[in-house]
C-alpha cells in the first residue's frame, strides 16, 4: 500500500528564465513544483501560474513531475502552442536527463524498451505492461560510478514521452533513481533528499524562425 504524499510546499524564489522571447519561454524548474495547477486549492501553486503571472499568454506545452528538475518550455499564445506542440507530437525535440541512480550498470550505454501503462489502482504510478502497454524507448550511457556510494551518474535520453518514463525504466532495470518516492525501495529512496532526476539539455526548433535552439542547465547535484 502506497504511503499519503507529504503536504505540497512549493520552493518560494523568482522565476529561473532561461530563454524568453515573442515566441516561447524556456525555464528551470525547481525540484518540488507542480508544472501545472493539481486538484484543490492547496495544490493550486505551479510553475504555469506564476509564469503566467508575468506573462499573461504563457502555455504549457509539456510537463515535468513535481519532483524532477529542470528545463521545460511554455509557448507565447495559441499560436505557437500550436506548433510547439507538433514538434513535440513530431518529436522534433530532443530532451536530455542527467540521474544518479543506484548500483553499477552492467554496460556503459544501451536501451531500455519496456511499453508502459497506468497502474490504475496505485495511481499516480506506472508500470511495465507487455499486453497493453505504450511503447516506451529510453537511451542511457553512464557518465561515472561511485564506488563509494555504489551509485551510478547516468545520461537519459527519452525518445517516447510517457508518464514517469525515465524513473519506470530504471527501475525496471534494477538501477532507480535515488530520492524516487514511487519506485524506489526505502533504502534508494533515502539515500537523497529529493528524486536525483534533472532535465538537462533541449534541443528544439524555433516554432518562427525554424533555427534550433540548444539549451541547457547543470544539476545542482
Amino acid at each position: 500500500m502506497l504511503t499519503p504524499p507529504p503536504p505540497y510546499t512549493p520552493p518560494a524564489g523568482p522565476l529561473r528564465i532561461v530563454y524568453c522571447d515573442d515566441a516561447l519561454i524556456v525555464l528551470d524548474k525547481p525540484a518540488g513544483l507542480l508544472s501545472v495547477p493539481g486538484r484543490g486549492p492547496a495544490h493550486a501553486d505551479s510553475l504555469a501560474t506564476r509564469v503566467q503571472a508575468e506573462f499573461p499568454d504563457a502555455r504549457i506545452v509539456h510537463r515535468l513531475d513535481m519532483a524532477t528538475s529542470g528545463l521545460i518550455v511554455m509557448a507565447r499564445g495559441a499560436a505557437m502552442e500550436r506548433c510547439l506542440s507538433i514538434a513535440f507530437q513530431q518529436r522534433r525535440v530532443d530532451k536530455r536527463y542527467v540521474a544518479v541512480v543506484a548500483g553499477r550498470l552492467g554496460q556503459a550505454s544501451g536501451e531500455v524498451d519496456l511499453p508502459l501503462i497506468a497502474d490504475w489502482p496505485n495511481r499516480p504510478r506506472q508500470k511495465v505492461d507487455f499486453e497493453s502497454g505504450k511503447p516506451s524507448l529510453t537511451a542511457f550511457a553512464v557518465i561515472a560510478h561511485d564506488p563509494g556510494g555504489d551509485t551510478s551518474r547516468v545520461d537519459l535520453r527519452p525518445h517516447t514521452g510517457r508518464s514517469h518514463q525515465l524513473r519506470v525504466h530504471m527501475q525496471a532495470i534494477g538501477h532507480p533513481i535515488l530520492g524516487d518516492d514511487l519506485y524506489a525501495d526505502e533504502p534508494v529512496r533515502r539515500a537523497a533528499p529529493r528524486l536525483l532526476l534533472h532535465a538537462a539539455a533541449l534541443t528544439l526548433p524555433h516554432p518562427l524562425s525554424g533555427e534550433l535552439l540548444r539549451l541547457e542547465s547543470q544539476p545542482e547535484f
